[in-house]
């Protein structure tokens, strides 16, 4: 929600005014100097969105102050051109509401435009969010990194790698959303504020690492490429299990860490639906995208959330760190999901974070059956999905 300034107003006034914590509205507003605020400049204040209400007989802003749970001074804020004393019935006014419920979908699929509306939507009201693209698809589309929080603490998430487990940017952002809203609601995490946890912590968050296989999935193909993808996919037009990026390389079979092992392995040999590692590690702009995403910053745990198994693997060719074993039994405790350390699988995004830095990188399967899951499996996925969620921020 956007303010304008008056005379006297402070950054402090304005967070007790709404109860929003300081650092948020500084984070909000990285332009504007707090201890030389000018008259009529622009504030963002999270949290909130300017609703229009219409003036019935008989009310006052100290009566709809009241109605609606807040302070007179805000409306006053809001309506600085409106003389209170002077209120017709039917004029409009402006009225501060508090967001204090998710608009996240749970009942549609998220593609890449939804994805980046919702996107747009949440920075919107909670301005102290960080978003800027680490690179480009094989199709151009931008591929987003969410940033929140000031710690020294960095963790990492990302979603979708596979494009028939779209289900898995469904809940992150959901999750995402509900962080967003603990913090600005002064809500309890783990029994600590989440406010006291964005002070403590930096996550970072990448909805949507393959969006091109995502829309394919979602959408079908695009035009141009219909009778190439059909190939591709021995035949058949429909996309629906399609696991690879749009050249038919699987994303998550890209890394420098055996490489040459998963290649023997698999059974593709040439671009596929799914399984493909290509002919080379890091060919994919998606996988090197988020290769230097790791390599750039110091990530002290990394989750990639996938679909299904409701099991998650954490450990990579005996080098993954002391507390990655920790951390495993907490999140299968809270979870209900099974810890599996090693698999016969290499060049995973979690093998490649393990060996390149020697800290805790997770893969979660999330949900059981075939993908892509039915959003039947939804809420399930979201509740044990946030057991884990939330722990990787406070262990």
């Amino acid at each position: 929600m956007e303010i304008s300034v008056r005379t006297g107003d402070t950054l402090a006034y304005l967070s007790e005014l709404f109860n929003i914590p300081l650092q948020l509205i500084i984070d909000s507003n990285p332009d504007i100097n707090p201890a030389a605020i000018k008259t009529a400049e622009k504030i963002q204040i999270p949290g909130y969105v300017s609703v229009p209400y219409t003036i019935n007989q008989g009310e006052t802003f100290e009566k709809i102050a009241v109605s609606k749970g807040i302070k007179v001074d805000s409306l006053l804020l809001l309506n600085h051109t409106k003389d209170p004393a002077q209120l017709e019935i039917g004029e409009r006014i402006f009225v501060p509401e508090k967001v204090v419920v998710p608009f996240s979908p749970v009942k549609t699929p998220l593609d890449f435009k939804r994805l980046v509306k919702l996107i747009n939507n949440l920075k919107r009201v909670y301005p102290f969010m960080k978003v800027k693209t680490i690179g480009t698809s094989v199709l151009g589309n931008p591929i987003h990194e969410i940033r929140i929080g000031k710690g020294d603490k960095k963790v990492h998430m990302n979603a979708s790698f596979h494009a028939n487990e779209w289900i898995t940017t469904m809940a992150l952002m959901s999750l995402l959303n509900k962080y967003l809203l603990s913090i600005t609601n002064a809500d309890m995490i783990r029994g600590r504020k989440a406010v006291s946890l964005y002070e403590e912590v930096e996550i970072s968050l990448v909805p949507m690492v393959n969006p091109d296989g995502v829309d394919l999935v979602l959408n079908g193909p695009p035009s141009q490429l219909q009778t190439e993808l059909i190939n591709i996919n021995e035949g058949d037009d429909d996309f629906v299990h399609w696991k690879a990026n749009i050249r038919g390389i699987d994303l998550n079979n890209q890394f420098p860490a055996n490489w040459n092992i998963c290649r023997e392995n698999k059974k593709p040999k040439a671009p596929a639906s799914r399984d493909f590692p290509g002919d080379e590690p890091l060919t994919e702009p998606e996988a090197v995208a988020m290769a230097e995403l790791a390599k750039n910053n110091h990530f002290d745990l990394v989750l990639a959330f996938h679909t299904q198994g409701e099991e998650f693997y954490w450990g990579y060719e005996g080098l993954e760190p002391t507390e990655s074993e920790l951390l495993a039994i907490e999140f299968e405790k809270v979870s209900g999901y099974r810890a599996i350390r090693y698999v016969n699988s290499h060049a995973g995004y979690k093998d490649w974070f393990i060996q390149e830095f020697r800290r805790p990188g997770f893969t979660l399967e999330l949900g059981r059956g075939i993908n892509p899951l039915p959003l039947s499996q939804f809420p399930n996925i979201l509740s044990r999905a946030e057991e884990i969620f939330f722990l990787a921020l406070d262990y």
